[in-house]
């Protein structure tokens, strides 16, 4: 295990760690030899048809099989209307640039592969797919893939385009890892079910014992806002607590590894998460909002600040935001985190102040680590290889969190 680097408690920004490349600056960017993408040779408008190509595929699977591949709780909320529209727009997009990419790239493959998904998702009844009566849907084991498909698609939206014009690492959009994050992320979004079930179920258990009627109904009868504040403090001082017992436990250290093996961060890294670490890590977050009995509504504000932040944090970005990096983690905050000779600081997901009362925060001025990952990692770079890894050789657990 790492020991502890001098730390001055009075102020996050009085230390500043010293951790400079001869050849890669920490705030310059390293340019590749060649961009990845140029207008006017097709691969864009390739590669874009064949993502939504996928997407309007899977949409139309989601809707004619909503039993098994769409999320219950949300079955009847979707605006219908909407949900069709977007399909259709999908999949006119994904074939206008199919065609695009067949008349400019010399590679026809990515092009023929566009136009065959819309093909397929036409054949399969396009956006017009009947629906049958919600009455007749009974809760069954199911994959989300609804979730998945509109979080993939609307975290695309935003952060690609984002790490494209404010990125501070000029890497690729398809950077070394990448489809085994987003096996991470299509697993994690896909297995919902069984995640919140599993997250629930500590909580529900063993400490029943713990509620207090009249403290939850203090609590869920303040305004909204103040639950979430609340919420955001005492879910975040949990899962830290959980975080640095995954550091710190050299058992725990296994399946966490996988979170650090990345060597480049940006908005889908977040992802690279073993399935024993998400459900240990929220299920904690989620006990004091079980025992202390916030609000649907807060509880459902406090989820979607989580999400969206969760992947923000490992973003691509080089924003500096200011005083407000005090008060709230930011990507450099957490890219620190992820340093490959510092990642036993800034534990907390949403809030500075934690690590700050702890004595584990890390937080420069300027400065961005040069390096990410863990050194000598022997973590495998396979997704199904880093689900079983940790369960390999458990009595050599390796360096905790070092």
């Amino acid at each position: 295990m790492v020991s502890s680097l001098p730390w001055n408690l009075t102020n996050c920004q009085d230390v500043t760690l010293r951790v400079r490349s001869t050849n890669h600056p920490a705030d310059e960017t390293v340019k590749p030899a060649r961009p990845e993408f140029r207008f006017g040779e097709g691969k864009i408008s390739g590669v874009l048809s064949v993502f939504l190509g996928w997407l309007a595929v899977g949409g139309v699977l989601a809707l004619r099989f909503p039993q098994y591949l769409s999320t219950p709780d949300a079955r009847g909320v979707y605006p219908l209307p909407v949900l069709r529209l977007l399909i259709d727009i999908v999949l006119f997009s994904a074939l206008g640039l199919a065609i695009v990419s067949l008349m400019l790239s010399q590679r026809k493959s990515r092009g023929l592969l566009g136009m065959g998904l819309v093909a397929l998702a036409v054949l399969l009844g396009g956006s017009r797919v009947p629906l049958p009566a919600a009455g007749t849907l009974e809760r069954s084991p199911y994959l989300a893939l609804d979730w998945f498909l509109l979080s993939l698609f609307g975290l695309a939206l935003i952060f690609v385009p984002l790490e494209r014009v404010f990125k501070r690492v000029d890497q690729r959009v398809f950077r070394k890892g990448w489809r085994t994050d987003l096996a991470h992320f299509g697993v994690s979004h896909l297995l919902v079910q069984i995640t919140v079930f599993l997250t629930m179920l500590p909580a529900a258990t063993f400490f029943r014992w713990a509620i207090s009627e009249s403290l939850q109904l203090a609590i869920a009868t303040q305004p909204i806002w103040l639950q979430f504040i609340e919420a955001l403090f005492v879910a975040d001082l949990f899962a830290y607590l959980a975080h640095r017992a995954f550091h710190e436990i050299p058992l725990l250290w296994r399946f966490h590894q996988i979170h650090h093996s990345s060597e480049a961060l940006d908005w889908l890294a977040g992802s690279r998460l073993h399935i024993v670490d998400i459900i240990v890590t929220r299920a904690f977050g989620f006990l004091p909002l079980y025992v202390l009995g916030f609000s649907q509504g807060a509880i459902a504000a406090y989820l979607t600040w989580a999400s969206f932040q969760a992947v923000f944090i490992h973003s691509n970005v080089r924003f500096r935001f200011g005083p407000l990096r005090f008060l709230l983690a930011t990507p450099q905050y957490h890219h620190w985190h992820h340093s490959a000779v510092l990642y036993n600081k800034n534990f907390a997901v949403h809030l500075p102040l934690i690590d700050k009362l702890f004595g584990t925060c890390h937080l420069p001025k300027d400065e961005w680590p040069v390096e990410y990952g863990i050194r000598g990692s022997p973590v495998p770079d396979d997704y199904v290889k880093q689900i079983v890894y940790p369960l390999r050789n458990p009595d050599d657990p390796g360096a905790a969190g070092s």
